[in-house]
């Protein structure tokens, strides 16, 4: 492995030898030089999906990422998702991120990231890539304190720390972290993004459950009003004018640019409300 930009990314290696290790889903996915290496990535991971290729070319066709194109959500699911009415009646934000859905994925070709030294962002292929994350100390409970962190990179003018301002929840937290990411992106005219965040339900209600619920007038099927109406509002509308690809990354696993995006949310929440 070799760190870009923060960013933990799996070595492409030129092979001597006859196959390249392809990791869809394990520890740090991505295309491996010997069994030895892959076998890190997939031994005792849950789900891990994995194969053994003849050329470099297939390994990374089989690999491709777990994207979520903001046009365009994948129906292939590793796992049963909620609906849009399941997860919303579940805002009340009593239950973390480590029970969200499994992530869907749309598989495309992956690109070597690479950092511009001017600017000291992070690309992948031409999008620049960013981490989001959000956090709740109390979710759900008396007193709560929720923060939210955008990482652009290791020592980034951008970096953002802050206090959610409003209803103090995990989720929401989340979806705003998403938003003042497309707000600085869009400040700077960037066109194309890629955000990773392991929140599943922010990627889900903004590329699919979204649609039924404009449809619905923001109303669930039983009735009741979408709880997190004005933080997905604001995030499509953030989303306009923008190439975004959304990467789900699992939460606390190790990936670099997360836990610095966690850090940075934990350090918000510390914060006094403004």
């Amino acid at each position: 492995m070799w760190k870009l930009g923060g960013l933990a990314v799996p070595l492409i290696c030129r092979m001597k030898g006859r196959f390249y290790y392809a990791v869809r889903a394990g520890r740090n996915p991505g295309v491996y030089g010997t069994w030895d290496e892959c076998k890190k990535q997939v031994d005792r991971f849950p789900n891990a999906i994995f194969k053994k290729f003849a050329t470099e070319d297939e390994a990374w066709a089989f690999v491709g990422t777990a994207a979520i194109n903001s046009q365009t959500a994948s129906s292939e699911c590793g796992g049963q998702s909620k609906t849009a009415d399941e997860s919303d009646d579940d805002d009340d934000d009593s239950n973390d991120d480590d029970n969200e859905d499994e992530p869907c994925s749309k598989r495309f070709k992956s690109t070597k990231p690479f950092i511009d030294l001017e600017h000291k962002f992070t690309y992948m292929g031409d999008a620049v890539a960013v981490y989001t994350d959000g956090c709740c100390t109390s979710n759900g409970k008396k007193h709560p304190r929720a923060g939210i962190g955008v990482y652009w990179g290791p020592g980034h003018s951008l970096n953002l720390s802050e206090r959610l301002s409003g209803r103090q929840t995990n989720q929401r937290a989340e979806i705003v972290a998403a938003c003042r990411a497309l707000e600085q992106a869009k400040e700077l005219n960037i066109e194309k993004l890629v955000i990773f965040t392991d929140s599943m339900f922010t990627i889900n209600g903004i590329t699919k459950w979204i649609k039924s619920w404009k449809t619905n007038g923001w109303k669930l099927s039983s009735g009741g009003s979408v709880i997190n109406k004005e933080d997905f509002k604001r995030l499509d509308k953030l989303t306009s004018g923008i190439n975004i690809e959304w990467v789900h990354v699992p939460g606390h696993a190790g990936f670099t640019g997360n836990e610095a995006a966690d850090s940075l949310a934990k350090d918000g929440a510390s914060k006094p409300l403004c």
